[in-house]
């Protein structure tokens, strides 16, 4: 095979390669999805300094389904309705705005940065048990009566928001 063979085989595999690569990654890492709000034309427009602005949307995640668990003496399973996890995040804000400087003729700024937080949540579910009990041996066999049983399983939300708000120099 000539070296000039051998070179453009050698680019059109590292080309595929780095396609796939490419296609994979953001799959597999993205946690977030960043968003960005371009205030560049009311800077060129107005003549003055805009604010940055910018976001990120966390991706919710299902969790492993807790399934009904079996309980002795009752009739229906524990957990007829299970709850369903389920992880993300809450949204993040990043803000930044210019602030004329009232001694010089620089500018300060005035920030807002609150990350996304991790947000862990678990959906409502349902416990109900019917009438009927375990068979009695007292009564040849025959199940007893017991009043009927339901309970709703109230959900969950856990997360830990933070947010950083500063002032300082510099635009």
């Amino acid at each position: 095979m000539k070296p000039t063979a051998r070179g453009a085989l050698a680019a059109v595999m590292t080309g595929v390669v780095a396609v796939g690569a490419a296609a994979v990654a953001p799959a597999v890492a993205a946690d977030t999805v960043p968003v960005p709000v371009p205030l560049n034309g009311v800077e060129q427009s107005l003549g003055v300094k805009a604010p940055k602005v910018a976001g990120e949307l966390p991706l919710p995640l299902p969790g492993r389904l807790e399934g009904p668990r079996y309980v002795e003496g009752r009739t229906i399973p524990d957990r007829a309705v299970p709850q369903v996890p389920l992880s993300g995040g809450l949204p993040g804000a990043d803000v930044r705005t210019p602030l004329p400087h009232m001694v010089g003729d620089g500018f300060e700024h005035l920030g807002l940065s609150a990350p996304a937080a991790d947000l862990w949540t678990l959906t409502p579910g349902v416990s109900l048990d019917g009438a009927l009990g375990a068979p009695d041996p007292d009564h040849l066999g025959l199940p007893g009566l017991k009043q009927h049983q339901a309970a709703v399983l109230a959900p969950l939300v856990r997360a830990v928001p933070t947010a950083n708000l500063e002032m300082g120099s510099g635009a």
